[in-house]
């Protein structure tokens, strides 16, 4: 496993994390065993990131629950990422982020769940966010009682990154950003380039196009779950969908003609050969897949590889 740096945490984390969006049954039910289980082999296969939020799950909270489970007696040994934002919001009571103590009471709430004395990194997790300040003082009140070590944005908009940054006077550590092999818009919209001159590390969600770029897919699949029954025919996503597939049939093609790598590693090692080294992290429904998440994170790309991928 490839190690980075994250923020001004002094310990390396792995290339390859964990995203723990799919341990909360919004991508399937499971039973808390099965989600340890998964916790335990991403570890036991040298990932020591670990991507949840407060909203996660149904209910909510739930994927945090679970990660406190999971991380049991290796706490020490990895680093966490949680987001604060739409707690209740599906279930139409949404906490109000209006002033610092509500910032402050979802965090010392993210820090209940997980069980944990402090949270490695905290995120805002509104992707277009005018007016960061709130958070942000918020996020300062959390690090002055030691619940959180650094802070940062969830967002792939480079506007709202650079106001966040701006506002923060430069304390924004993280960021995390959708990009992936079918969404590569940061590598020339400027997103990038401003998170390496700024010296921001780079979380990717999304790496695998929520699930596409694993290559079991088609026009004709049928999504059962919450977050992408929209994709499905008639479905309010369906255009998004195709438009998604015309992308991932290119890929599929050029891989093919080059005698590539398998795709769901091709597309992992694609991100991890960004100049800004980013991290990325994919979620996993069972131990097979992020034991195959955790080996993409062993090398990047070589020069060739690297290069057949360009548009």
């Amino acid at each position: 496993m490839l190690y980075r740096k994250i923020g001004g945490i002094s310990t390396p984390v792995s290339a390859i994390g964990m995203g723990c969006w799919n341990i909360g049954n919004q991508w399937g039910e499971m039973t808390d065993a099965q989600a340890v289980d998964i916790i335990h082999a991403a570890y036991d296969n040298g990932i020591t990131l670990f991507d949840t939020a407060e909203s996660y799950g149904i209910p909510n909270g739930l994927s945090e629950l679970r990660l406190r489970k999971g991380l049991k007696g290796i706490r020490d040994q990895v680093v966490i990422v949680s987001k604060i934002a739409h707690w209740g919001n599906r279930t139409g009571q949404g906490v109000p982020k209006t002033t610092v103590d509500m910032i402050r009471l979802c965090g010392h709430a993210s820090i209940g769940r997980l069980g944990v004395d402090a949270i490695d990194v905290m995120l805002c997790h509104e992707e277009n966010i005018q007016n960061p300040e709130i958070y942000i003082e918020g996020f300062r009140a959390l690090q002055a009682e030691g619940f959180i070590r650094e802070y940062g944005v969830s967002t792939s908009n480079l506007e709202v990154l650079k106001h966040f940054y701006e506002v923060s006077g430069g304390e924004c550590a993280v960021v995390e950003a959708d990009y992936s092999l079918l969404n590569d818009a940061a590598e020339t919209n400027g997103f990038f380039a401003f998170c390496q001159e700024k010296k921001i590390t780079v979380l990717t969600r999304g790496p695998l196009s929520k699930g596409l770029l694993s290559g079991r897919y088609n026009r004709n699949s049928v999504f059962t779950d919450a977050v992408r029954s929209g994709w499905n025919k008639d479905g309010a996503q369906r255009a998004q969908y195709e438009l998604l597939m015309d992308k991932l049939d290119h890929v599929q093609e050029k891989l093919r003609e080059q005698d590539q790598l398998d795709l769901p590693t091709y597309a992992l090692r694609y991100i991890l050969s960004q100049p800004v080294a980013p991290i990325a992290i994919p979620g996993a429904t069972s131990v097979a897949q992020v034991i195959a998440n955790a080996r993409a994170g062993d090398r990047v790309l070589d020069a060739a590889q690297l290069a057949f991928a360009s548009k």
